[in-house]
């Protein structure tokens, strides 16, 4: 096996919202999202959950207690 199988991260990840913004990192070629948290200081993103429809991406923000517009990262 060359590559080993991505784990999911659980999905309480705990958010730093001094140290940390969510970020949408979108792909340019097929569209794909991945919701997750920057680190402001570090340039560190930390995966949280795929996104494939407005439903999913409105669950994470009610997880996180988000509201607004999420910015995106291409």
């Amino acid at each position: 096996m060359l590559f080993k199988k991505k784990k999911p991260e659980p999905l309480n990840y705990p958010y730093d919202r001094e140290n940390e913004k969510p970020i949408l990192k979108c792909s340019i070629c097929n569209g794909e999202q991945v919701a997750g948290f920057k680190n402001i200081h570090t340039g560190a993103f930390h995966e949280v959950m795929f996104i494939r429809n407005d439903a999913e991406l409105q669950a994470f923000m009610a997880q996180y207690g988000l509201s607004g517009e999420i910015a995106k990262e291409y």
